[in-house]
């Protein structure tokens, strides 16, 4: 991307559940910082609102108007704007158009998708374009997959300080979280299982805990990712038991593509891992079993088109809607990632957000992405082409969320 363009930052979908959290976060953030900006999206009497709303600078943010397949319109967009952010979820439906227009325009992109086989069928298609072009695309700037990736970043940093050589393992597990659930997410999951009954490769994909990474490097010692295992493990570092966890698979893949992309900082022989955590005893066995069991039950109603239509129908939230206000604010979590090292050392580190994961924390994530590739661009090491949050952003973002998206990371 040369020269200065004239938005700094544009919000793509600033209409939906974390669309309307963003532009709360961005216009707050952006207040006396310079930038212009503007919320686009195709429904003109949404945008106003979603604008009236919006505190400090929202009031100069100017509204765009158009639709997410219309490839000149979203041309133009992207040649006038040096960094896009979109949470048109899901992407493989809404996010296409627009992240080709951004890579044609050497327009920087970050957005929230989970969707592995949208970023998979991405990076394919456009990788070498964005190389040419300068743009910097990141996926999974939000609760999937800043924290783990990041953490998995300031853990093997802390390693290489301490001992002089990164852990050859490391397992993250999530101890505390509390939070809802928003449409956007329900809708990704939902259009995942369908494009798994008509995709025979589908399965194959999720399962390869290296379906991220270039192409040449899609090998390591990790197993299948599955996505909710009928077991229960117990961890001998945290004395606790541990269940599968729903976004362990996507999170897992992120982790390993930043080590491939990196030239394998944390070692070709690098191990990762994730999941929940209950406690130990009897007790901690069972909650751990009644999670996995619960979280088996609703992945095989999900796959039969018939309970997924009752479950979209009576129980998963509708596009647009997301958890209250009182659930967002009063919501958390905590990760405890452990690392051993290559002599058998055990280094633990802790990362806690505040705010529920789903939107409230997952919008000021994004929103320091955006902000980092619109103001860091100078600073940023890597070229255009398509990145995680760590390989591009790295301690530049680490530091941006620990300031101002609630974000807390500390070696135990």
């Amino acid at each position: 991307m040369t020269g200065k363009r004239e938005f700094d930052i544009v919000l793509w979908g600033a209409t939906g559940a974390a669309g309307r959290r963003v532009a709360h976060h961005l216009a707050d953030r952006i207040g006396g910082r310079g930038l212009n900006w503007a919320i686009g999206g195709r429904n003109h009497a949404k945008l106003k609102a979603v604008r009236e709303t919006l505190p400090g600078a929202g009031s100069a943010a100017e509204i765009l108007i158009g639709d997410s397949h219309d490839r000149t319109f979203l041309d133009a967009m992207a040649a006038r704007t040096a960094v896009i952010v979109s949470t048109v979820g899901p992407f493989a439906l809404y996010g296409t158009e627009l992240l080709e227009a951004c890579v044609r325009n050497g327009t920087h992109y970050c957005d929230l998708t989970g969707e592995v086989h949208w970023m998979r069928a991405m990076i394919d298609a456009h990788q070498a374009e964005a190389q040419e072009t300068g743009a910097r695309i990141v996926h999974a700037c939000g609760h999937d997959s800043i924290p783990s990736d990041l953490g998995v970043q300031f853990l093997q940093e802390a390693a290489m300080q301490r001992h002089g050589e990164p852990c050859k393992r490391v397992a993250t597990r999530i101890t505390k979280m509390k939070g809802g659930f928003s449409g956007g997410t329900a809708a990704s999951f939902l259009n995942a299982m369908e494009v798994r009954e008509k995709d025979p490769g589908f399965g194959a994909l999720s399962a390869d805990p290296y379906a991220l990474c270039p192409e040449g490097e899609r090998q390591g010692l990790d197993g299948p990712d599955e996505m909710m295992p009928l077991s229960v493990t117990y961890d001998q570092d945290m004395k606790a038991w541990t269940n599968p966890y729903f976004m362990a698979p996507m999170n897992a893949k992120v982790v390993r593509r930043t080590n491939a992309l990196l030239d394998y900082p944390y070692g070709r022989d690098f191990s990762y891992a994730e999941t929940a955590m209950t406690t130990g005893g009897l007790g901690g066995w069972w909650a751990a079993m009644r999670y996995a069991l619960f979280g088996r039950a609703f992945l095989i109603a999900m796959a039969i088109p018939a309970t997924r239509r009752l479950l979209k129908r009576h129980v998963l939230p509708k596009s647009g809607e997301g958890p209250s206000a009182e659930t967002r604010e009063k919501g958390y979590y905590e990760l405890i990632q452990v690392g051993e090292m290559p002599d058998g050392a055990i280094l633990k580190a802790r990362i806690t957000g505040q705010g529920d994961p789903a939107i409230e924390s997952t919008s000021r994530m994004l929103v320091e992405a955006g902000l980092c590739l619109a103001e860091d661009a100078d600073r940023i090491g890597v070229g255009g082409g398509f990145w995680t949050p760590a390989s591009a952003l790295g301690p530049l973002l680490r530091d941006r969320v620990s300031e101002h998206a609630g974000l807390k990371f500390e070696l135990l």
